[in-house]
């Protein structure tokens, strides 16, 4: 099933730019959300955030 959504010619002219021969914008649109996932997942793998340094790490295994 398809779906129209509505964009500005800038916008589409934009888009075409990353296109190759023969791709729709279909084809654009789902490279571009697959590589805005990896990206997201990328972030998430990388974030330091609740991580624990080697050090802290060891110190922790210790206490068991």
């Amino acid at each position: 099933m398809n779906t129209t959504i509505s964009i500005s010619e800038d916008t589409r002219d934009a888009i075409k730019e990353f296109g190759a021969k023969g791709e729709t914008y279909n084809d654009i649109l789902k490279r571009f959300v697959a590589v805005v996932h990896e990206e997201q997942i990328r972030k998430h793998l990388l974030d330091p955030t609740g991580c624990l340094t080697i050090e802290e790490a060891k110190k922790e295994i210790d206490k068991w």
